[in-house]
């Protein structure tokens, strides 16, 4: 993935992407680094971490299932 976060310009990944469409809107094209995105919502990193974590594993299809 190429895109840029739009609060620090830092290359976003994957997940990142996964989660601001996850939490902010599924059709979004602008993405946030994991940083960035918890200052939005004022929340811890490994608050979005775990939640992301919790996503996967339910099976959400933004993310990749988990290599083991």
């Amino acid at each position: 993935m190429a895109d840029k976060c739009i609060a620090c310009g830092r290359e976003v990944t994957n997940d990142e992407a996964g989660m601001t469409k996850k939490l902010i809107n599924r059709g979004t094209t602008r993405y946030y680094c994991m940083d960035c995105l918890a200052k939005y919502f004022e929340v811890p990193v490994k608050n979005l971490y775990d939640k992301l974590e919790e996503f996967r594993e339910a099976g959400c299809t933004l993310f990749a299932p988990k290599t083991k």
